[in-house]
């Protein structure tokens, strides 16, 4: 057996036991839907799977998907990119990290629907989902980071010392591959979480044209097959950017520790 069929069978296997596990799911929610006799209470997969290619003939829906993915990806960056420069901030000076820490501690404990109602009187409803993915991003990234800064090997930062190597070099040499894991960790963590919170934020808001007022829309009409048409669709853009993301940070991870980029 050469090399690559071997490290292709873990693969394989991998990919035969995601399909029955699948499978095994759907057929659980099937036989549930079929005990329940009553689609309102709980749609069929094969219910849900013709709305969806109903929703999917509709350009209103990808306008709604398109909507929603632009404001929760871009809150998630912005999550991302401010809890990264909050934390560098906090690892060069005590005094920030004091000021910072109970700021981010209490974004943590408060429940997402206060931050809704807040986000709606200062932003209005159109941009809801930016807020609130960055909000529930922003302390997990921070965290995350600063506790990769601070736990950066000591020896290796002393030599950086020793032979002069500017601040620069010195943050991309040292710091960045150190303090990557970290980064990663909180991004999966987080990607999932601002997905969710950002999507029950445009219900909560009826954000007009997206696929929270889809949802919102789909109570209101007891329409339990667009329901969960609509939570495959999320659920599915959800992954679908965590495994990109993440594929590109793990790259970008193997690039800065001496591997290979591409």
């Amino acid at each position: 057996m050469t090399a690559s069929t071997t490290s292709r069978d873990p693969r394989r296997r991998k990919r035969r036991q995601n399909a029955a596990a699948l499978l095994f799911w759907l057929t659980v929610w099937q036989l549930a839907a079929m005990g329940v006799g009553q689609e309102l209470f709980l749609a069929s997969p094969l219910t849900t799977f013709r709305t969806l290619l109903s929703l999917l003939g509709d350009g209103a829906f990808w306008r709604a998907i398109g909507y929603s993915s632009l404001r929760i990806i871009g809150g998630f960056l912005l999550g991302l990119g401010g809890g990264i420069l909050l934390a560098v901030m906090a690892a060069w000076s005590s005094w920030i990290r004091v000021l910072i820490t109970p700021f981010a501690s209490v974004m943590k404990a408060i429940p997402v629907a206060s931050f809704v109602i807040l986000a709606i009187i200062w932003a209005g409803s159109a941009n809801l989902a930016v807020v609130i993915s960055l909000l529930m991003v922003l302390p997990i990234v921070y965290i995350n980071t600063l506790e990769g800064i601070l736990h950066t090997d000591r020896e290796l930062l002393e030599m950086a010392r020793v032979f002069r190597i500017p601040p620069l070099r010195r943050a991309l040499y040292v710091y960045l591959p150190q303090t990557a894991p970290f980064v990663v960790s909180a991004c999966s963590v987080s990607l999932g979480l601002c997905w969710k919170s950002g999507v029950a934020a445009e219900v909560i808001g009826i954000t007009s044209g997206s696929l929270g007022e889809l949802l919102y829309e789909s109570k209101i009409y007891l329409d339990t097959g667009e329901l969960f048409a609509c939570t495959v669709v999320i659920v599915g853009l959800s992954v679908v950017f965590e495994k990109l993301f993440l594929l590109g940070l793990t790259r970008l991870q193997r690039w800065l520790e001496g591997g290979r980029m591409l």
